[in-house]
C-alpha cells in the first residue's frame, strides 16, 4: 500500500484518518528504519497525519510501535502459526524455515524481521521496549519448544534429542536468516541455508 502524507485541512478541521491503514504505514515505516531510526516527523509524513493526531490515536511513539508490532504478527507472522499445525517436526521447521524467507526476503515489504531489527536496536533509547520485544520472542519460541515436545512424545524425534535445544537451534537460524536479508544476502543463498539445516534435522 502506499503511504503519504496526504493530509489537508477542511473549515479548520484535519482531514479524517483511516487508523488501520495509518497503522499499516507506521509498520512500514518501524520496519524500513527500525524503532530508533524512525523519526516522528517520518511516521507522521507516512501515515498522513498530525502528530496531536498521531498522539490521540496511538499514544506515544512507543505504544504506536506495540501496536505496529501486534499488526506485523497478525499478518506477516501468521505463518508461525500454520507451521505449528504441521503434522511432524520437520515440517514444522521446514514452515517456520520458508514462511521467514517469504516474510523477510520479498520484493515488496522491506527486508529482515521487525523484531530482530529492534531488539538489536532498542538497548539505548528504549530498554523497556527491547525487553517487550524480547518477551515476545520468548514466548513464540516456547511454543515452538511445546511442539516439539509433543513430536519427541510421539516418536516423531530421537529420544537423544532434547527439544528445547533444537528449539533454540532452529530460532538461532531463523534470527540469522532475518539479519543477512537485512544485510543484502541473496534469496538463493538463504534458500541454501534452509534446505542445508533440513537435511541436517533429527528424524524423518
Amino acid at each position: 500500500m502506499e503511504c503519504s502524507a496526504t493530509t489537508s485541512k477542511a473549515r479548520g478541521r484535519p482531514r479524517e484518518f483511516d487508523p488501520d491503514k495509518a497503522l499499516a504505514c507506521a509498520l512500514r515505516v518501524f520496519w524500513e528504519h527500525g524503532y530508533e531510526g524512525a523519526s516522528m516527523a517520518e511516521l507522521t509524513e507516512a501515515m498522513g497525519i498530525t502528530k496531536p493526531s498521531l498522539y490521540a490515536c496511538f499514544g506515544n511513539k512507543e505504544a504506536l510501535f506495540k501496536k505496529a508490532l501486534d499488526l506485523y504478527e497478525r499478518e506477516k507472522l501468521s505463518y508461525v502459526r500454520r507451521a505449528l499445525e504441521a503434522s511432524s517436526a520437520k515440517g514444522v521447521a521446514e514452515r517456520l524455515l520458508n514462511g521467514a524467507l517469504e516474510t523477510h526476503c520479498g520484493a515488496i515489504d522491506p527486508q529482515g524481521c521487525l523484531g530482530v531489527i529492534s531488539m538489536v536496536a532498542c538497548a539505548a533509547e528504549a530498554p523497556s521496549l527491547r525487553e517487550h520485544v524480547i518477551a515476545r520472542r520468548v514466548s513464540s519460541e516456547a511454543a515452538v519448544v511445546e511442539r516439539l515436545e509433543r513430536a519427541k512424545a510421539d516418536g516423531d524425534l530421537p529420544e537423544s534429542i532434547d527439544p528445547k535445544a533444537l528449539a533454540q537451534c532452529l530460532t538461532t537460524v531463523l534470527q540469522g536468516l532475518a539479519v543477512k536479508s537485512q544485510g543484502g544476502a541473496s534469496r538463493e543463498d538463504l534458500q541454501h541455508v534452509v534446505d542445508t539445516f533440513l537435511a541436517m534435522w533429527p528424524g524423518r
